[in-house]
């Protein structure tokens, strides 16, 4: 299965003709991780996106302390990316994220995201829908955690 015929399987990414949906897959790299390899490295800088297609990955955090603790678990059925705020913003990794079996993934980078954007603005949108849409995911998933962490704090302090 080509790239195009991939991205096709996103239901985030129906709107995107074949036409842009082959030039977008013009423009990704495949890579190939090992289980236990470091996909990202959380405080790392990152110009780089990544589009999950097969395996899975855990989302690690550090905490104040130097604890690392998993946020979440993604695999290749949840049509999922990950990088996008770094490629976006050239800034630093928030989480580590590693192959938690043989990954699969495509990858873009800022500079040929930007020309694709340039160059097929309608595709564009829906792209950045789609990155919007997996932000918005994962702020709700923290502000959920953060309202978990407060309770306890409350509680702890209520006790004692």
């Amino acid at each position: 299965m080509g790239y195009a015929e991939i991205l096709k399987t996103f239901p985030l990414l129906a709107k995107i003709s074949d036409e842009d949906l082959l030039e977008l897959a013009g423009v990704l790299e495949e890579r190939r991780f090992s289980a236990g390899e470091d996909i990202l490295k959380e405080g790392d800088t990152g110009s780089e996106m990544y589009i999950l297609i097969d395996g899975t990955v855990d989302v690690i955090r550090t905490t104040v302390y130097g604890d690392h603790f998993i946020c979440a678990t993604l695999d290749g059925s949840m049509h999922c990316v990950f990088g996008e705020m770094a490629m976006i913003d050239n800034d630093k990794r928030s989480a580590t994220v590693r192959a938690k079996t043989d990954c699969k993934t495509l990858v873009i980078d800022d500079i040929r995201f930007n020309h694709f954007l340039d160059h097929r603005p309608q595709a564009g949108v829906e792209l950045l829908r789609f990155i919007s849409m997996n932000l918005v995911r994962n702020i709700r998933i923290e502000n959920a955690n953060l309202n978990l962490v407060f309770q306890a704090l409350i509680e702890e302090i209520e006790e004692g």
